[in-house]
């Protein structure tokens, strides 16, 4: 019965989840990746090799670094919520792979990780976000109708 009462808050919840995952991403994944510089990212971007990618470690590590940082910026505000999830998730898998391959590091945090982007991705962002914000005010300017199904669940699902 409890847990009945509580889904009332599952939008605060995500948000809640999206803003302390995004965060704690940004600090201890991101940040320091893209303010390591082109050695740094030489040496992430040196995992695309993996996928038989040899050219342009350092654009790939500077594109892995932005994923966790302004990706993860987007988990937070959630805008352009899924396919900043699914960016991620992909940077998540290289990072597995990386682990498993150099056996530097563990791969179990990065391979956790994947999984809570996918469900993320699939879940969307909340009613809380910058994404649903710009959904309901394209279904305004459209005229579409509130009460209408929307392609988009989140719109117009919960006042």
């Amino acid at each position: 019965m409890i847990w009945k009462a509580l889904e009332r808050y599952r939008d605060h919840g995500l948000l809640v989840l999206r803003v302390g995952f995004g965060l704690g991403f940004i600090w201890y994944h991101g940040w320091g990746k893209i303010t390591g510089g082109p050695e740094r990212w030489a040496a992430l971007g040196g995992s695309m090799e993996y996928l038989g990618i040899t050219f342009a470690p350092v654009f790939w590590g500077l594109m892995a670094s932005m994923a966790e940082t302004v990706g993860a910026l987007c988990i937070v505000l959630g805008l352009f919520f899924r396919p900043a999830a699914l960016v991620l998730a992909f940077v998540m898998v290289m990072a597995t792979v990386n682990h498993h391959v150099t056996g530097q590091g563990t791969p179990a945090h990065s391979f956790k990780n994947i999984w809570l982007f996918v469900g993320l991705m699939a879940i969307g962002p909340g009613r809380f976000s910058l994404d649903h914000i710009r959904e309901r005010r394209r279904a305004a300017k459209h005229g579409a109708d509130s009460t209408a199904p929307s392609a988009d669940p989140e719109v117009g699902a919960r006042p």
